[in-house]
């Protein structure tokens, strides 16, 4: 096992190729943990190399309608009235803190997404 942190892309895809070879090793054995401490160094190298964007609020919003099955007249109870709807989904008009408690409490959607700051190059 030689385990080394990961600084290039090299490092990077190397450190991939093992952990592909070693997907089939047996729980605790040597090949296991190599595996483990390399998926560690890979989720590392990631975070710091290739972030995730926060997501957008109104996308958020518009693919868990789609997920659930909901249309603008079911975010009604959420966001207050059909223009409401209709004004956040065409980003016309944003989130308003009691719409945001709605959607948390009502559909479980996260008060960190919510909170975001909407992308205005969506327009």
């Amino acid at each position: 096992m030689d385990i080394k942190l990961i600084h290039t892309d090299t490092d990077y895809q190397t450190a991939l190729q093992r952990i592909r070879a070693l997907w089939e090793a047996e729980p605790s054995t040597p090949e296991a943990d190599e595996a483990e401490i390399l998926d560690l160094l890979v989720n590392k190298f990631e975070e710091e190399n290739y972030p995730i964007e926060e997501p957008d609020p109104i996308e958020y919003i518009k693919i868990r309608m789609e997920e659930l099955g909901l249309k603008q007249e079911d975010m009604v109870p959420y966001m207050g009235n059909k223009g409401n709807v209709s004004k956040v989904l065409n980003r016309q008009r944003s989130l308003s803190l009691v719409m945001i408690r709605n959607l948390h409490r009502g559909l479980r959607f996260p008060l960190e997404v919510l909170i975001a700051e909407p992308n205005r190059n969506m327009l």
